[in-house]
């Protein structure tokens, strides 16, 4: 193992629409690289399409020594997608395997991206103790302790935590979880029931900053759920420090200001809400995780999931 670091390690960051690649090592400038999926929603043309993007990563910036990557996908104990409704067509897929077919001859692991961005954000920022909410399609979430993530063995599905059981339908059968309430799309849905038709991401932004109602009351719905899981893993776990990122959130000027100050208001006599902050990593809080696993295969070894 001691020659791998050299070759330097890849982070790979899944999600529903495409994939992010980076790979870094000490001397060479990084590689960056983002895909499309191939339209279909077919894992192999997914798998041939990863491989591809790996054989050119090889062939022009040459080998790693480590993968790390970042799955938004529930995964059993053996490495199986149980579910993803990104692609639904991975339920069933062997994961774990794939990896092996993909990355035979390096360390290879596989985490949550809500975990993996939670870990990176806590080593960016030099703490061992924080939550991490991450806004975009969906809500993801990770929390680390002791500078591990938590719990061991499983995501902290921080999204699907429910805060309102009389609450909006959430892509994952249930009702009331708060990436219904607070995810991206659930913020435009709400938006254009205001405003009386379709609204962009684009226009939403411009009502904010227009103080518009139909995009103001929008937003304020999201952060206060944001907040009131903030408050709630802070009153669980006692950490210091919420970190708010995601594609979504980073967009929108004022969201997590938004979310500080209504979770700052939440707090109590004797444990006050955890400081929130902004992703210091914006919307590459997961990518930077998996080269972070990644990283921590190059002393450990082996493959599969974190």
């Amino acid at each position: 193992m001691t020659d791998r670091p050299q070759f330097g390690v890849l982070g790979v960051d899944v999600g529903g629409t495409k994939v992010a690649l980076r790979a870094e090592a000490a001397g060479r400038p990084a590689y960056e690289r983002t895909f499309a999926w191939p339209s279909g929603d077919d894992p192999a043309g997914d798998l041939a399409a990863l491989d591809a993007e790996v054989a050119a990563l090889r062939a022009t910036w040459g080998p790693v020594g480590a993968v790390g990557m970042a799955m938004p996908a529930i995964t059993d104990s053996d490495g199986t997608v149980l579910t993803w409704p990104g692609r639904p067509s991975w339920t069933g897929l062997d994961l774990a395997g794939a990896l092996r077919r993909l990355f035979p001859d390096v360390p290879t692991g596989y985490a949550d991206d809500g975990d993996l961005a939670a870990l990176a954000e806590a080593r960016n920022a030099g703490h061992d103790d924080l939550v991490y909410l991450g806004v975009g399609t969906g809500v993801g979430g990770g929390i680390v302790l002791h500078g591990r993530t938590v719990p061991a063995g499983a995501s902290a599905e921080v999204g699907h935590m429910v805060v309102d059981l009389d609450g909006a339908p959430c892509d994952c059968g249930r009702v009331g979880c708060l990436q219904s309430v607070a995810s991206g799309p659930a913020t435009l849905r709400r938006a254009a029931r205001e405003h009386g038709g379709e609204v962009t991401f684009d226009q939403l932004r411009a009502g904010l900053r227009d103080r518009r109602p139909w995009a103001v009351g929008a937003v304020r719905e999201s952060c206060v759920a944001l907040a009131a899981a903030v408050v709630s893993l802070g009153e669980l776990l006692a950490v210091p420090v919420a970190v708010v990122g995601g594609g979504f959130a980073d967009g929108l000027p004022g969201f997590v200001p938004l979310v500080a100050d209504l979770s700052r208001q939440a707090g109590r006599p004797g444990r006050p809400a955890p400081t929130v902050r902004a992703a210091a990593l914006g919307g590459l809080s997961s990518l930077h995780g998996a080269l972070w696993l990644a990283r921590d295969l190059t002393t450990t070894g082996g493959t599969g999931s974190r």
